[in-house]
């Protein structure tokens, strides 16, 4: 039944007849109405540009839905093409191609859809508050028909969710090469944004949403656990997590991850959560264990499981200022600091846009207001931060630690006022001048330097049992590897890594595909890939399987304010490593690339770059894999060691030692008693 229904969603546009008009399903949560500032005429303009995919036949009767849709939510989704056919990834082998590749994308595409993984899936948003898939239903369908009909001596190109169209290439070029959201760097302002994706032609893909790369909240979550472990290695006396508190807030998407990954590392998790569907969600799902949505029960559950040790996640349905303000006067009255560890992933990269929701009203008013009084709304979201960081510091000076998860927060509060500066800093520095620190600079510390970073796998077949297959063939190359000898800087990032692998299974994470998440070095993806193909082709595994990353990673994103926080030779605003990042996986054959303005930290404050690669059993892939595999790690190593991280140039020249094709040009040192007599600075003088 799936195939001739799948069959029939890649055959094209349904026009004849024309789907019904299409309605918001009361059992999905829906987007904010967005918003824009077009003239009458370049609403005429979106309207045009929407029926651009339509025969002229149908634009009578769709002008003017169109038009509503854009009234009414600020952007023109076609809702009428939304799918009859459940959203979710099918088997492989299900999917009519002419190209098993082909096949691996649509499968992708249509998992980051799944309501089960997507949190806004008639709109066509995977994760964030606004990373889009596509920016309406008819791109979805024309380009499930192309992938469908591809050979191996076509490539289709997507722009900002536009199939572009099929061209002629030959089989070692990707099939598929994406772009979202590539504006002239002048115009890449939030306004600007918001009317462009109103016209519908760009669209904001965040990381992997519009790469086709998302697997749920499980994708962040090996990287959550490794940071909340190092969090309290570092920063928590004794550095034992049991009946420690860390708060932050987020269940919706990728945020999501924390109450997980809070229970793996054995502490306290307290989340708060202003959407009662993505709390429930995450409940359902098992990634949370408790809720409550009263703060004195929440205060209670707190000490409670602070007393017991428990490793717990509690859930708190309402605004995370309350809770921030609930400890900091709990603090003020008792002397009891009830928080350890603290952070945000709240999408403040979209903080005016429903990224980020004030205490001063509920979830319902918010909505209201974001549509009906966007300035006014702006003001209370500032309101918001500044009230949310003053209880932060509070907290903080008594001996909490806090930190920024790459999510915009400290950004965007310092631009709303708030005190995060640090004391005597310059506000228009080039460095970073908050008072705390990046989650990249100092709790995962040199990881990437290290060549450490997401990478993951999706097993097309759809079994939990191939899923296991991988786990324990991932667990074998990880060995071998630790077993020949590993420098002390990357033992403990092994030693993890087995434990990660040996309990993945029972931490049941998967949601929507079978995939699983490793934080792994150039060494260990380029042998599990290859060993995971060897599987493919001996049968011990059913089918093909995708190997592709976070574009969080170590040569995929040029971020001044997260991934590259740690770059201090002044190249930190510069983004030639990510765009090389994509022309070098697309050059050494990747199944797809793709390339986006924006993601994590927001729009206009990013570029970063990701790749997803089919390992089918053949010779072809396993080439492919140790080519590819090994340029997307080493090209973020040599960036980092030119900058003159000291952990990057040890991996870089231990990466050379290994291959003797690769030669990076290394950094020689220079003396600062020599720079510094040559001009003189005022401390200097």
């Amino acid at each position: 039944m799936a195939t001739s229904e799948l069959a029939r969603l890649c055959s094209g546009l349904p026009l004849s007849p024309l789907p019904p008009p299409g309605r918001l399903d009361p059992n999905l949560p829906h987007a904010p109405r967005r918003t824009h500032s077009l003239t009458p005429a370049q609403q005429q303009l979106a309207i045009r540009n929407a029926l651009r995919y339509i025969p002229p036949s149908e634009h009578a009767q769709l002008a003017p839905e169109f038009a509503h849709e854009l009234r009414t939510f600020g952007h023109i989704y076609m809702y009428r093409f939304f799918p009859t056919l459940p959203m979710k990834a099918y088997p492989l082998e299900a999917y009519p191609c002419r190209t098993k590749q082909a096949a691996a994308v649509m499968l992708m595409i249509m998992n980051n859809l799944d309501p089960a993984v997507a949190q806004y899936p008639q709109e066509l948003v995977t994760y964030g508050g606004n990373g889009q898939v596509f920016s309406n239903w008819a791109q979805f369908w024309i380009t499930m028909h192309y992938l469908s009909t591809m050979t191996e001596d076509q490539t289709l190109v997507l722009s900002s969710g536009h199939p572009v169209g099929l061209f002629p290439s030959h089989p070692d070029a990707p099939r598929v090469v994406i772009s979202n959201g590539m504006v002239i760097p002048n115009y890449s302002s939030r306004q600007r944004y918001d009317d462009m994706f109103a016209l519908g032609v760009t669209m904001y893909g965040q990381m992997t949403a519009g790469s086709f790369c998302y697997i749920g909240p499980q994708g962040i979550v090996h990287g959550t656990t490794l940071t909340v472990l190092n969090a309290g290695r570092k920063h928590v006396p004794g550095a034992s997590l049991e009946g420690r508190v860390f708060l932050s807030s987020g269940l919706g998407g990728m945020s999501g991850a924390q109450a997980k990954a809070a229970v793996i590392c054995g502490c306290v998790g307290v989340i708060a959560e202003l959407s009662a569907e993505a709390l429930q969600k995450r409940h359902r799902q098992g990634w949370l264990q408790q809720h409550t949505d009263s703060l004195p029960d929440l205060l209670q559950r707190i000490r409670h499981a602070r007393e017991k040790k428990e490793a717990t996640s509690i859930g708190y349905l309402g605004n995370i200022v309350d809770v921030w303000e609930g400890l900091a006067e709990e603090y003020k009255k008792t002397g009891d600091l009830l928080v350890d560890l603290g952070s945000d992933q709240t999408s403040c990269h979209n903080p005016f846009k429903g990224g980020y929701y004030p205490v001063q009203l509920t979830y319902e008013q918010s909505n209201k207001m974001l549509a009906d009084d966007p300035e006014g709304f702006k003001l209370l979201v500032q309101e918001s931060l500044q009230r949310q960081v003053a209880a932060i510091n509070t907290l903080a000076a008594a001996g909490m630690y806090f930190w920024d998860y790459g999510n915009a927060f400290l950004l965007e509060a310092g631009r709303a006022g708030a005190d995060v500066y640090a004391e005597g800093s310059d506000k228009t520095s080039a460095e970073t001048p908050f008072r705390y620190p990046s989650y990249v600079q100092d709790i995962m510390g040199d990881i990437f330097s290290l060549g450490f970073g997401p990478f993951r796998w999706v097993c097309c077949s759809g079994s939990l049992e191939d899923l296991a297959t991988t786990d324990a063939i991932a667990l074998q190359e990880i060995r071998k590897i630790a077993a020949a000898g590993l420098p002390e800087e990357v033992r403990q990032q092994y030693a993890d890594n087995e434990l990660w692998l040996t309990e993945a299974c029972q931490h049941k994470l998967t949601v929507g595909s079978a995939a699983r998440i490793l934080y792994a070095d150039q060494r260990g993806r380029v042998a599990i890939a290859v060993a995971i193909n060897q599987a493919v082709k001996s049968g011990k595994l059913k089918s093909a399987v995708v190997v592709s990353r976070d574009h969080h990673d170590v040569s995929g994103t040029d971020s001044p304010y997260r991934e590259t926080a740690n770059i201090y030779d002044g190249s930190a605003f510069t983004a030639d490593m990510a765009v090389q990042n994509v022309i070098g996986d697309a050059c050494r054959g990747a199944t797809w690339v793709a390339l986006h303005n924006g993601g994590g930290v927001g729009w206009g404050e990013v570029i970063n770059g990701g790749f997803g690669l089919v390992l089918d059993g053949s010779s072809a892939a396993e080439r492919r894999a140790s080519l590819m595999l090994g340029w997307d790690v080493a090209n973020g190593v040599a960036r980092r060691s030119w900058s003159g991280n000291l952990y990057a140039k040890t991996t870089i020249q231990r990466s050379m030692d290994r291959d003797p094709l690769l030669r990076v040009t290394v950094p020689h040192a220079a003396d600062d008693q020599i720079v510094c007599s040559a001009i003189p600075s005022d401390e200097n003088v």
